[in-house]
Formats: structure tokens, sequence, C-alpha cells
């Protein structure tokens, strides 16, 4: 019997705060356990083993985001609702590096979980775009764009690769302005035709 209290949810966001503060190898059963004050065979009894585990992490991770990009775009649209996303997006991965990268290492992106989640983002991440009237395939496109930016910046950031003074909020503000300049002059083109 595992400690009182302890359950499937209690020990993922004891793993998340973890890979968060130690980093994603950080992660271990054996750290796990110690964070939760239980021996490490008592964690089995919540979690399938370290694989199973990272995938949990992952899918909280996805859910996480989510959330904290629909609370971003609550009330917005356009291109108000597309810079919302860029800076929280890139406030997650600060404010949780652990879990992003859990997100960006998922042990199977075809797990039907990991998927699951995945698509919900990609969902709101369409929405955001709604207004700029794409085309599936080209707001797929976009959406790759968007999180390649992103993904970037906050890879880069975290691991220390913006080494100059200057301010990295403005650093992004302006990559997320030029950004959608780009896009909205793709659309303007794409309206007014050959």
């Amino acid at each position: 019997m595992g400690r009182a209290g302890l359950d499937s949810g209690s020990v993922l966001q004891a793993a998340a705060a973890l890979a968060d503060r130690e980093g994603y190898e950080g992660v271990t059963l054996a750290a796990l356990a110690a964070e939760l004050g239980v021996k490490t065979p008592s964690l089995y009894n919540h979690i399938s083993g370290l694989p199973g585990l990272r995938k949990e992490l992952a899918v909280y991770g996805l859910v996480q985001l989510r959330h904290r990009l629909a609370e971003a775009v609550a009330g917005k649209a356009g291109s108000r609702a597309v810079h919302a996303t860029g800076l929280a997006y890139v406030e997650f991965a600060r404010r949780h590096p652990g879990l992003y990268e859990g997100i960006m290492r998922a042990p199977d992106v075809m797990d039907a979980e990991v998927e699951a989640a995945g698509d919900a983002l990609l969902h709101l991440l369409l929405q955001v775009l709604d207004a700029y009237g794409l085309e599936r395939e080209d707001a797929l496109h976009t959406v790759r764009g968007l999180r390649s930016l992103l993904h970037g910046f906050a890879t880069l950031e975290m691991r220390g690769g913006f080494g100059m003074s200057l301010d990295n909020n403005k650093s992004l503000d302006l990559l997320l302005r030029t950004y959608l300049a780009g896009l909205e002059q793709s659309v303007q083109a794409a309206e007014a035709g050959p």
C-alpha cells in the first residue's frame, strides 16, 4: 500500500515539478520516490514504470500547454490571438522547462493518449488562425511554421543560446510581429489572386 493520499495525479504532479527543477533526465523512479517519501516499488501502484511515467508526463504537458494557451487567447482574435499564443507558449517553456522537454520527447507520439492531447492542442491553434480564412492544408502549414518559431526560440533561450545583453522579450515580440506581418501579407496576396 502506498502513502496515504498518494494517487496517480499527485505522482504525476510531483514528477512534473521534479522535471522542472532537475531537468527531464532527472526524473527517475528513485528520485520521484524520494520526492514523494515512498519506496520505489510503491510507485508501481500508480504508474507503469519509467516509460509509462514519461508518456503520462508528455500527455500532462500537452494538456497543460493547451490550457495555458486557451487562457491566453480567450476573448482575442486574429493577430492579437496569435501574438498572445506565442507569448504564452514561450512563457510555458520558461516556467516548465522539464515538462516542456517531456512534451518534445514523448516516448511514442502515436500512442492514443499522446495523439489525442496533441490533436486538442492542434485544434486550438487552428481555431486561433480561423480569422485568416486559411484552407485546412495552409492552416496546418501555418501552425507548423508558428510552432517551429516558438519551439526554436524557447529551446535557444533554455539552452543559453541568447548570450547577448538584449531583452529576450523584445526579441520575441519582434519575432511574432514579423511572423504576423508575413502571414497577413500572404493572406492578402492569396485573396488578390494571380
